[in-house]
Formats: structure tokens, sequence, C-alpha cells
């Protein structure tokens, strides 16, 4: 077997991988856009089963000290080789939370924006002037299929677009198909399912833009990868065969060509 013949079978191997352009790029009508700004906005809503952080101050510390939960220490407990943190309050199956001196109070359904609102007011019968700081501890979303690199992400700051989710996940593979990204989200206690063409612009004022908390992307792998990956699972034995082949091959041309080299410096 020759040098050219093994450039052939290779260049073969390669040209079953390769993907039509129309089904790489992203945005691919994006210069016939004229405005790209997003006019979705976007607010967390607080839903079942969220780890809230609240925390109440005010110029009067003592008074908004009974609606702040007590601070754990870990480690010995000093600020050097100890840490603290702060307890966090579970949204329970029916959309509340437990808060020192309010009691029991509805939050699931409510943007941050509401909750920290409604807070204010029932705690400013207690405390003049108070500051509320809401967040939701347990944000993250999961990026699956044929990305790089799939996982669960935790988002700190609450605020995360459907591109940067990608991103996180190191982008799609050459084999993920761009028009056929499946969303999954929970609205009002029910899974929604909802398909995202990756080749238009028009994502950007897209309901989906901005994803919530527990959203799942799912890339679905190309009709290329699926008919590749079935071709290798029947054929395993030929493709081991064929590269063993191979690899003995251009260990004797390597042997030839040293003997051919010593030959000639004799």
């Amino acid at each position: 077997m020759s040098f050219k013949k093994i450039t052939i079978i290779f260049s073969a191997i390669l040209m079953v991988s390769c993907a039509s352009k129309k089904n790489i790029l992203y945005f691919q009508d994006i210069e016939s856009v004229e405005n790209l700004n997003s006019s979705i906005e976007y607010e967390p809503i607080i839903r079942k089963n969220d780890l809230l952080s609240i925390t109440v101050s005010s110029v009067d510390k003592k008074s908004a000290q009974p609606f702040n939960l007590p601070i754990i220490s870990t480690g010995n407990g000093d600020l050097v080789n100890g840490s603290q943190r702060i307890q966090s309050y579970l949204v329970d199956a029916n959309g509340n939370i437990e808060f020192p001196v309010l009691g029991s109070i509805h939050l699931a359904g409510l943007s941050k924006i509401n909750a920290v609102e409604y807070l204010k007011s029932e705690i400013s019968k207690y405390v003049k002037n108070p500051i509320i700081n809401l967040r939701i501890t347990n944000f993250k979303v999961s990026v699956l299929g044929e990305v790089s690199q799939p996982g669960t992400f935790s988002i700190p700051d609450e605020r995360i677009t459907i591109l940067e989710a990608l991103s996180r996940a190191g982008d799609m593979t050459i084999l993920g198909k761009r028009k056929d990204v499946l969303l999954i989200r929970e609205e009002n206690g029910k899974k929604t399912y909802n398909k995202i063409d990756f080749t238009k612009s028009s994502i950007f004022n897209s309901p989906y833009y901005f994803l919530q908390q527990n959203d799942v992307l799912m890339v679905s792998p190309s009709s290329v990868r699926v008919q590749s990956s079935s071709s290798i699972i029947k054929n395993t034995p030929l493709v081991v065969s064929v590269a063993g082949t191979v690899i003995s091959v251009i260990g004797v041309l390597i042997n030839l060509q040293n003997s051919n080299n010593r030959n000639n410096n004799n």
C-alpha cells in the first residue's frame, strides 16, 4: 500500500464528517436584520423548591435583627480558619416560606422585584425603612447533547442568555443540529417543550432568549452523526481491522525508509 492510498483512505474518513455550511453557521439572516436590540425584559420568577437567601438591614440594626436567620459558622468559627454562611429559605410545595416574625408567606409566582416590595411593605410595620436583599441561590441551567462540555451550571447572578449557556458548555459540536435545539422548561407545574433555530436571528427577541432556573437545553445530533455512529457500531470489527492494517502498513513503510537511509549512509 502506497502513501497515496493511505491519503485516500484518510480523506474518505474526513469527508464522512464534513457538514454543509448552511447547517453550521449561526444567525444566517443577521445581515438582513436592522435592529438586534432585544425587547425582552427579564426578571427571575420565584418557583417552588427554590432556595432563597433573604437578608434584612436597616439603620436601626437591632430592630432588623429578628427578621434574619442566624448565621451558621463552619470550621472553628473564627475569621482566619473558619467561614460563615447565611441560611436559605426553601419555597415549599405550596409556594410558601416560613419567615421570622411574619410566619408563612407566599412567594412562588412573584418576580424578585415584587417579592422584595411585598417583604418591604410587611417588614415596614416593624422596622423603619428596611432594606431587603433577596437572591435565588440554586439558580442553575443544564446543557446536554451535541456540545463540547455538557453539564449543569450554577448562575450566581440569576441572569443568563441561551447563547451564554451554550458558551459555558463549550459551544455545539460541528455535528449538532443548529435548527433543532430543544428547550425544556417548567411553567406553572407543567413541563413545556420548545424548538429553537439558531440559524435565525429572531432568537434575540424570543421569550426563550433569557433562560429561567432549571431550564434544560438539548442539542440534537445531525443525521451525519447518527449515521456515522450507527455505521461504527455495525462495522466495529471492520473499522478495527482497517485501522490495524493502516497502522501496520505505516510501520512497514517507516522501517523501509529507515533501512534505505542506512544503506545510503553506508
